[in-house]
């Protein structure tokens, strides 16, 4: 059995879709690429996909992870291309790498975001930013199904900068872009928790929604304050050794007749 880790992104109106949504288009990109897939054993066989961290329904993303099990070898690079040709515009396969070292969901320790506060002047997140980062704690409140919960969103945030937006951006009026690395904790700490916290502290609440959007994510490296790629650990180990898969499936073909 071969595994194949993919990136993927969810890119304007999709970032309205719900990660139940994107199951459904992406397993029927499996069917339309022809992928030969592995399934589960039971009553209900599924095609063996694993989902790692799915970014929040409404927020976009340059950095999802998923990782599927295949019955015969397929080049990971071809097998993205397929499956990017399967899926609607804005769901796209940006990389593909054969899993050789185990432990995708441990290397998802952190994320960058990026939240566009269209309305708001930047010198407000600035002081808001400063504010935050110089409280012990922020608690805010979130519902859930069990109910109400207060947690501490300050701790969870390894970086907060207020930036301006760039030269080009489309529209008018004031706008400021924050930039947030966040550790992923339990409870998990979204943007839209920061921004509760940034309302608390500073009284920032932007005219509009925030336009967010998940730049990054993967190990957080706490020296440098960097998030790394996930599937670096991976693409090293194929260029260390060639793919196992594919030397078996060499060695096993049968020969031609002799000359």
């Amino acid at each position: 059995m071969q595994r194949i880790r993919l990136r993927y992104t969810k890119r304007g109106r999709l970032r309205f879709t719900s990660h139940r949504d994107f199951q459904r288009a992406f397993e029927r990109a499996l069917r339309r690429a022809e992928v030969p897939m592995a399934y589960s054993a039971g009553f209900t066989p599924h095609p063996k996909v694993s989902y790692a961290n799915a970014a929040p329904t409404g927020t976009g993303s340059e950095a999802e992870y998923l990782e599927i099990a295949l019955t015969e070898y397929r080049d990971p690079d071809k097998l993205r291309e397929l499956l990017d040709e399967s899926l609607p515009g804005g769901l796209d396969i940006t990389d593909a790498v054969e899993a050789r070292i185990s432990g995708l969901a441990d290397r998802l320790t952190a994320s960058v975001w990026e939240l566009r506060l269209d309305g708001t002047e930047v010198e407000d997140a600035e002081r808001a930013v400063a504010a935050f980062l110089a409280a012990e704690t922020v608690e805010v409140e979130r519902k859930t199904k069990n109910g109400l919960r207060t947690f501490d969103a300050r701790d969870a945030v390894a970086e907060l900068q207020a930036l301006r937006p760039p030269a080009d951006r489309p529209g008018v009026g004031p706008c400021a872009i924050l930039r947030l690395v966040v550790r992923h904790v339990t409870p998990a700490v979204r943007p839209d928790d920061v921004l509760s916290g940034l309302r608390a502290v500073a009284d920032l609440a932007p005219p509009v929604p925030a336009a967010v959007t998940r730049l990054a994510q993967g190990l957080f490296d706490e020296e440098s304050g960097t998030v790394t790629d996930p599937l670096a650990p991976d693409r090293e180990a194929v260029l260390a050794a060639p793919s196992t898969a594919a030397e078996t499936a060499s060695a096993t073909a049968p020969e031609g007749p002799a000359a």
